[in-house]
Parts: structure tokens; sequence; C-alpha cells
């Protein structure tokens, strides 16, 4: 005879209870055994959806690209650790960044003559002006910086933003002007997450100056390039406009 308990719970009679609750053998202990295994398993489980997404997507402590989060800016560790300098100290992101900035300005002067000389429309050639202008003056910036901070600075291009180069040098007429905006609004899109992530978290004063002044010159070339029309992303000058020119002053 089943008993209903009081709240409607059911309750069962001792040696009547339900076929699910009593394991092989007929013995009702075994039932909360299964209960506790059944417990694990799901925090086992839970366990395994935490640590998987660490071990598919890690930071490597030591050399390569390095994100610091999912879809974070991805930079360079070059394994030398910090170090201590008169300045604050120095992180292999910090190291990086001065890299890069010179890195930038090597294919992006360059490409910016290039927009001065060929492009079709007053906006692409005063992009190019903007280009040659500001990247003059971060790699300055960044020779002295590495000068000061012991960080050795490529001399040339990688492989990938001479093909860039290459690629907006073999184009002609209406291509050119488009050519050039993407592919250099491209990469000023990804460094701008950078420059944003090292002005955040960097603890050296001569990297923090840097990082500074590239966040207003990169900011300004991203608007002079949308302001072609030709970069792939919508225009933000005043409609019918050109993009308003900074003078020699501004740009220091």
């Amino acid at each position: 005879m089943r008993v209903r308990a009081a709240h409607g719970v059911r309750r069962w009679p001792a040696g009547s209870l339900p076929r699910w609750a009593v394991p092989d053998g007929g013995r009702p202990g075994a039932g909360r055994a299964l209960g506790t295994w059944l417990v694990v398993a799901a925090l086992a489980a839970t366990l395994v959806a935490l640590i998987v997404p660490v071990a598919l997507f890690p930071g490597r402590a030591a050399g390569g690209a390095r994100p610091v989060a999912a879809g974070a800016p991805v930079w360079d560790d070059d394994g030398a650790g910090v170090r201590d300098t008169p300045y604050g100290e120095l992180t292999a992101l910090d190291r990086d960044f001065v890299r890069k900035v010179r890195l930038a300005g090597l294919w992006e002067q360059p490409a910016g003559r290039l927009a001065q000389e060929r492009g079709t429309t007053e906006n692409v050639r005063t992009a190019g002006e903007h280009l040659v202008g500001g990247h003059t003056e971060l790699d300055r910036r960044s020779v002295e910086a590495a000068q000061v901070l012991d960080v050795p600075l490529p001399d040339r291009p990688t492989a990938q933003q001479q093909g860039w180069l290459d690629r907006i040098g073999a184009a002609q007429g209406s291509a050119f002007d488009r050519t050039f905006a993407e592919l250099v609004r491209a990469a000023h899109g990804k460094v701008f997450g950078l420059v944003a992530l090292v002005r955040d978290r960097t603890g050296n004063a001569v990297v923090r100056d840097l990082a500074t002044r590239a966040n207003t010159v990169v900011l300004d070339h991203i608007s002079v390039l949308e302001d072609t029309g030709r970069s792939g992303v919508p225009h933000t000058g005043a409609p019918g406009g050109a993009p308003a020119r900074h003078n020699d002053e501004e740009m220091k």
C-alpha cells in the first residue's frame, strides 16, 4: 500500500521502492551510491567545460603570437621577460609595441607617398599626406624609445607588409585608391587595439608616451582613410567635404 505524505510528497514503504530506485540486486542503499556517482559525473563535466577553452586558446609563455584574451590584440613575446629600467618595468608587450610602431612606418610611409603621387581624388592624396607626416613622427619617436630602452628594431617591413605595399604599387587608377585605402585602413584597425592595450597596461613612462601619441596619430589615420570612401567602411567626414587638414604643429 502506498502512503501519500503531506504536501503531496510521495513516500514509498520499505520493500516497495520503484524499480528505477533499486539497482541490480535489489539493495536500496546502492541507489544512493548511484546518485553519488551521478553528482560526481556532473561535477567532472563542469570542470571539463571550464578547462577546455583554456587548453584550446592558451597564451604562449615565450615566442610566437600571444593573445591576452579571446579576441584581444595579438602581440609577440620575445621571451626576455620583464626588465627594470629607470623609466619603469619593461615587459615583452612593451618591447613588441615599440617594434610594431617602427614596422608600421616602414611600409605605411611608402604607401602614403604613393597615395600622394597617384591618388585619383583629393581625399586619397590627403590620406597619403597624413600617413607620411604621422609615421615620420612615430618612426622618430620609436627609434628614440628603442635607444633609451635598448630594444632592437627592424630595418625593413615584414614579408606580409611588403606584400601589401607591392599590391598597392601594382594597382592603377580607381583600383589604386581602393587597394590603398582598404589595406592601410585594415592594418590601422588592428594596431589601434594594440595601442589601447599598451596604453592601459604599460608601467614604463617612455612606452606610455609613445602609446599616447600613437593613439592620436592612428585615430587620425583611420579617419582620413575612411573619408576616402574607398576603405570599405562608412565615410566619417562632413557630407560632400574633404577631411580637415591638420597643420604641422598639430601633428607634432
